[in-house]
């Protein structure tokens, strides 16, 4: 327990977004994705999710982690088939975000949902490196009223809502933490990821990776850092965390570039360059086969996802 106590202390949580929608339509977005990991409680209606088309009841939860493509279907009899892009794109034709407080959990095909990040020393996502896939939660209240808490707090313009919402949502990361253990699942990754607080090297690497996330992080460059030969710090790497250091670095630096399309004005040029592409169409071909969406229709489609 020790270990996951570490695990826990060491979770940088942000809050990113929380909404209150009422479904306009059915339909079923065959490969929903997200850089954040998001929480859905479902107030009334029908989802379902993943191949086997498993279902969430009433009153359940969908955990979605960040950077994992689902499919999920909203609505009785699934109804029209659409993309992620196609989601994004037209985000008001199937959902109406409600932002009457009393209305949140009594309206009819609705749900809530929270999008978060949950990092370990603020370096590399927790669900993430766990690669597990899309899960229900079940028979927990008091994760479903943070859910509903985040949501009214992010209604509200009242003193002290963004402490709270931090406050909460750092909460609701660790109750999804604690569910997690108490049903024993993903124990084999959860025993993988405690190694990241065994051995002082790799935290080394994911903190000079964040730090140097558009410089040059060849296996050269890492096993300097981490004080280990060139040909075994990728080896080194996997072992502690399940995936290659090179494959790491891509998504850190497409996650930022995410960012960045989303906060800034930059080009796309100059942003690929900041995350460490000198190559502006090769920084375009991989944000696209990483996300399934242009980078510069990303940016110009921001203000559609928040509806």
């Amino acid at each position: 327990m020790e270990d996951y106590n570490k695990v826990i202390e060491s979770l940088g949580v942000r809050y990113i977004k929380a909404k209150n929608l009422v479904l306009q339509q059915p339909f079923t977005v065959r490969n929903y994705y997200d850089v954040g990991n998001n929480l859905i409680l479902l107030h009334k209606g029908r989802i379902a999710f993943g191949d086997e088309e498993q279902v969430v009841e009433e009153g359940e939860m969908l955990f979605i982690p960040g950077g994992r493509a689902t499919k999920v279907s909203y609505g009785e009899g699934g109804g029209k088939v659409i993309t992620n892009d196609d989601l994004i794109s037209n985000k008001d034709k199937f959902f109406h975000s409600n932002t009457d407080l009393d209305l949140i959990g009594d309206a009819e095909e609705s749900h809530s949902h929270v999008s978060f990040e949950a990092k370990v020393f603020d370096s590399v996502n927790f669900f993430a490196s766990l690669d597990v896939p899309a899960f229900l939660i079940t028979g927990n209240s008091k994760l479903a009223n943070l859910v509903i808490k985040i949501v009214e707090e992010s209604l509200q313009d009242l003193p002290g809502r963004e402490r709270l919402i931090t406050i909460y949502t750092e909460n609701l990361v660790v109750e999804i933490v604690r569910y997690i253990l108490r049903n024993k699942m993903f124990v084999e990754q959860l025993a993988t990821n405690s190694t990241y607080f065994k051995d002082p090297r790799l935290i080394d690497l994911f903190n000079y990776i964040k730090e140097n996330i558009g410089g040059d992080l060849s296996n050269k460059v890492l096993s300097s850092v981490a004080n280990v030969s060139e040909d075994y710090v990728g080896q080194y790497f996997k072992m502690l965390t399940g995936i290659n250091p090179q494959d790491y670095i891509e998504y850190q630096r497409m996650e930022r570039a995410v960012f960045l399309l989303r906060t800034t004005k930059k080009s796309i040029r100059d942003i690929g360059k900041e995350v460490g592409y000198k190559d502006t169409a090769y920084f375009c071909r991989r944000f696209k086969m990483m996300f399934g969406i242009p980078a510069g229709k990303m940016r110009r489609r921001e203000s559609a996802m928040n509806i």
